[in-house]
This record gives C-alpha cells, sequence and structure tokens, in this order.
C-alpha cells in the first residue's frame, strides 16, 4: 500500500513532480499550443485526472470517442464546441463530454485556457472527422465559424 499523494502548486498551471508533456505528437492531429499533464491517477478509481493548458488563440483537436468526460474550466476565458453547440467558458464551468460527441476547446487570443480532464484510465483511441464529418458540422454557420483544423 501506498501513501497519500501531495502535489503542491508551484505555480498556475504547474505542481511538483508533474511533468508537462505535449498534448500530442505533432503532426498526428491538428492542435495549436497545448501542453498536458497527468495530476492524478489510482487503479482503485479506474480514472486519470489531467490537466491541459491551451495558449493564447490555441486550440485542442476535434475529435470524438466512446468514451465520456468531464472538463472544469480552472482559468481563462475561451469557447468550446460540444455537438453542435458552441459555448463561452470560463473560470469553474463544467462542461460534460458524451461519448462519440465532436468536442473542441479553444482559448481567447488575449488569455490562455487551463482546465481539468477527469476520463477512464482505460479509454479508447480518438476519431478525427472525415471529409463527409467535416462537411456535416460545417452545414451549421456557428459550427463551421468555430472549427480549427
Amino acid at each position: 500500500m501506498t501513501g497519500p499523494v501531495w502535489r503542491r502548486c508551484e505555480a498556475p498551471g504547474r505542481w511538483q513532480a508533474v511533468p508537462v508533456h505535449h498534448y500530442k505528437p505533432e503532426g498526428t492531429a491538428p492542435f495549436r499550443d497545448v501542453t498536458r499533464q497527468l495530476l492524478f491517477a489510482h487503479p482503485e478509481l479506474a480514472c486519470e485526472w489531467r490537466y491541459f493548458e491551451i495558449g493564447p488563440g490555441g486550440h485542442t483537436t476535434l475529435e470524438r470517442h466512446a468514451h465520456v468526460h468531464a472538463v472544469m474550466i480552472l482559468h481563462g476565458q475561451g469557447a468550446c464546441l460540444v455537438g453542435q453547440d458552441v459555448r463561452a467558458v470560463r473560470s469553474h464551468d463544467l462542461v460534460e463530454i458524451p461519448a462519440w460527441t465532436w468536442h473542441q476547446f479553444r482559448a481567447t487570443e488575449a488569455t490562455s485556457l487551463g482546465f481539468l480532464c477527469l476520463v477512464n484510465a482505460e479509454r479508447d483511441r480518438p476519431s478525427l472527422p472525415t471529409d463527409d464529418d467535416m462537411a456535416t458540422l460545417r452545414r451549421d454557420p456557428k459550427v463551421a465559424a468555430f472549427i480549427r483544423c
């Protein structure tokens, strides 16, 4: 049995002994200026608590997958697409992303966007949109204006 985990916050979006990783390998999916950190994982909970930070003007990958996850905005401002819905997000907002739902997060041009993500430890790989998926998504002008690829 191991003892409790204590990770002191050293600066906004940075925790003691938690390495900062690239969001995804370059060239595997379209994104801009995103990092990730694994803050907590425990086999008895079968989940991971991850922190992502999007730099000003940056965005995550437009993707969907079989697993559900929850996102809690910690700081900054931005917007997110979940399905066909685009909404502004700010500190302390909670966003649930249902299974097989297209989603993407963007930071404003002026601020970074930092958020916690709760997800199953064992999960499927994300799917990127096909040309047909993109055509369907872009039928909605609000969604078309939001998407970054």
